[in-house]
């Protein structure tokens, strides 16, 4: 990859910051999908001595990337979002990953081919780590700024996608705990 192809694909990914998400920050901004990578990314890494038999280096990577879709899209919410919108996302992310230098096309095709299979617990951390992530935000936020259905899906989102792993599960009932209070403490 020379100089000005790298720049390219940076150029691409830093619409990520200005693409925004559904959650609220703590101080009420709307949160960019890039600070959304961020923290899944980071919690990723926080986590190499919890799942020291998997490789969380390449959890790390599949988190940095996951989101890139968007760059194309925008955010559209999990609980919106139709299978004709997942067939364009996937549709301009293949033609941009295809359209990058070889070798690093083929590294992030591999990603997401493990991504989308959920059949490594690499794949399976990622994809926990994203969704826990929203939900913790969701916590974070001033509770008027979650819509209406939000309330149940802070209590019942994830569990079947943590349950592969007691730490996930008990992580995943802490912040149920964080969920309830709030509600509770916004009555």
């Amino acid at each position: 990859m020379n100089a000005r192809e790298y720049l390219d694909i940076l150029h691409v990914a830093e619409r990520l910051k200005d693409t925004p998400r559904h959650c609220t920050t703590t101080n009420r901004r709307t949160e960019s999908v890039a600070e959304h990578s961020w923290r899944i990314s980071l919690m990723a890494f926080l986590l190499r001595h919890e799942f020291p038999e998997l490789d969380i280096d390449k959890v790390v990577d599949m988190c940095l990337i996951h989101d890139l879709g968007e760059c194309f899209t925008g955010d559209i919410p999990t609980f919106i979002k139709t299978d004709d919108d997942r067939e364009v996302e996937d549709s301009l992310l293949n033609r941009w990953v295809q359209s990058l230098p070889e070798e690093l096309s083929k590294d992030i095709a591999d990603l997401y081919k493990e991504m989308d299979a959920q059949e490594t617990k690499e794949a399976k951390l990622y994809k926990a780590l994203d969704k826990l992530e929203a939900l913790i935000q969701h916590n974070e936020s001033p509770i008027d700024t979650w819509s209406e259905n939000e309330y149940e899906l802070n209590k019942t989102y994830a569990f079947d996608t943590v349950s592969f792993s007691e730490w996930l599960t008990e992580l995943r009932k802490a912040v149920l705990d964080d969920t309830l209070k709030k509600i509770d403490e916004g009555k």
